[in-house]
């Protein structure tokens, strides 16, 4: 840039800038480094999502092969060429070193992955951002054994980054309503007072984050709900679904940046989609129905397009496709043998982890 264009303005323009560009730019003046890596550039860069690029990053299991139950496949460009470009991203080391990883969730550009580490005899989280190369080990609290089984007690999972602090944050949840809760910013857990009932809560399996939230589908006294926690207030709030789905066996997804309840047709060949509305109450919108046989929704693009996936019992396959609901049409992204379960996590490039070495947070 001229030296006749005032820092500011090179900062503005900088802003708008891809991530990839950023770094090398780093290398052009102190002046630059020096304002690229602040929090402040960081912080500004991070909340002009519309201009950041997305991705989809698709990974699969085989349920049947536990010393390799996660691999990642590809990496798609998440925009009007999705799924014309695609790259097999690079698993850090300290992703290589898990036993049986499984991804927690993405925000703002960063994923947790969580899984056991043979050496160090623990469990781990391990928070990566593809864009940068960066990731950072989290050891996870001794959460002790199970009385009956005397294996180690599995926690489940929720991760998100605070839209207001940018601050990474991992909750554990240890059993019935205790929860712990990890900030980079400390680099330490802590115990999470809760205000839930003092009922056991069942089935926070799975997590998905939007924004500010991390919801949980959770069982209580039968009835399926919906259990939020607000990232910035750090508080948590049961949701009741309506009576149609609250008996239901369901799943949830992210759908641009709004909760998406996934239900099963009563006749297992239909798909139905609902989204939460959030106000003063929460309430929801059944969307569409998408009726095909041996189909299920694994998720979203970046612009709400249904990927799904399909089962050919004739041929002992499992294809990963994109669903154009207007068009009734199907673009194939991923095949597979049976029994491979397909998961797909979408995430924009960030400058998140800048400026920090790989490490092991005890």
């Amino acid at each position: 840039m001229s030296d006749q264009i005032p820092f500011y303005i090179q900062e503005e323009i900088m802003k708008r800038l891809p991530v990839k560009s950023l770094v090398q730019f780093r290398c052009v003046s102190k002046a630059w480094k020096s304002s690229i890596d602040s929090s402040e550039f960081i912080a500004a860069h991070s909340h002009r999502r519309h201009t950041q690029p997305h991705y989809l990053l698709v990974s699969y299991e085989n349920p049947l092969v536990e010393e390799d139950c996660v691999l990642f496949s590809r990496c798609y460009t998440n925009d009007d060429s999705f799924p014309q470009q695609s790259s097999v991203p690079t698993l850090p080391q300290s992703v290589k070193q898990l036993i049986l990883p499984s991804v927690v969730g993405s925000s703002q550009g960063l994923l947790c992955l969580y899984g056991s580490h043979p050496n160090l005899q623990t469990q781990m989280a391990v928070l990566w951002n593809l864009s940068i190369r960066k990731s950072i080990a989290v050891l996870m609290p001794d959460f002790g054994v199970c009385p009956y089984t005397r294996d180690p007690i599995q926690p489940s999972i929720g991760f998100g980054v605070c839209p207001i602090t940018n601050d990474p944050k991992i909750v554990a949840n240890t059993s019935s309503s205790e929860f712990m809760i990890y900030t980079l910013s400390t680099g330490k857990w802590r115990s999470l007072p809760t205000n839930l009932p003092p009922r056991r809560i069942r089935g926070l399996f799975y997590s998905v984050v939007t924004n500010r939230f991390i919801y949980w589908v959770v069982e209580l006294k039968d009835l399926k709900m919906i259990m939020s926690f607000d990232l910035i207030s750090e508080t948590f709030e049961l949701i009741d679904l309506p009576d149609s789905l609250a008996s239901r066996y369901l799943r949830i997804s992210n759908l641009r940046d709004s909760l998406a309840i996934l239900q099963q047709g009563d006749d297992y060949n239909s798909s139905i989609v609902w989204i939460m509305e959030v106000g003063v109450r929460r309430s929801f919108t059944k969307l569409f129905t998408i009726t095909t046989p041996h189909k299920n929704i694994v998720g979203f693009s970046n612009n709400g397009i249904p990927i799904m996936t399909v089962d050919d019992d004739d041929s002992d396959i499992t294809k990963l496709v994109v669903y154009e609901t207007n068009l009734e049409h199907s673009i194939v992204l991923e095949i597979c043998k049976l029994p491979y379960h397909f998961f797909v996590h979408s995430y924009m490039e960030t400058l998140l982890l800048l400026g920090r070495s790989d490490y092991t947070s005890y």
